[in-house]
């Protein structure tokens, strides 16, 4: 069976197949970047309803100072913001192309 062809009820082939799994959602294996300061976790996972999407969690050590953290976090957020759009709009199907 393949990825595509697993349907709600079987797992993809990239499903973690434990108790990640649930409510009909599908879920990967973490896959971990591990930066010493900084850590992302990325997951995939496919709802009951058969939509596709990435999940991410970030931490990121913050300065001590006040203001040299708030300087951090608007640039985190101003990265991650560039990130999301990026993907997001490689996500979307082009005029004229779907269904093929």
């Amino acid at each position: 069976m393949t990825a595509r062809r697993a349907g709600r009820a079987g797992h993809t082939d990239w499903c973690g197949r434990d108790h990640r799994c649930s409510l009909g959602e599908h879920r990967s294996d973490e896959i971990v970047v591990d930066a010493g300061h900084a850590r992302a976790v990325l997951v995939r996972v496919r709802t009951a309803a058969g939509r596709e999407h990435a999940e991410v969690r970030v931490r990121v050590a913050l300065a001590p100072g006040e203001i040299a953290a708030r300087r951090q976090l608007v640039g985190l957020l101003g990265d991650v913001r560039q990130a999301v759009t990026r993907a997001a709009i490689a996500a979307r199907p082009r005029p004229g192309r779907a269904g093929r």
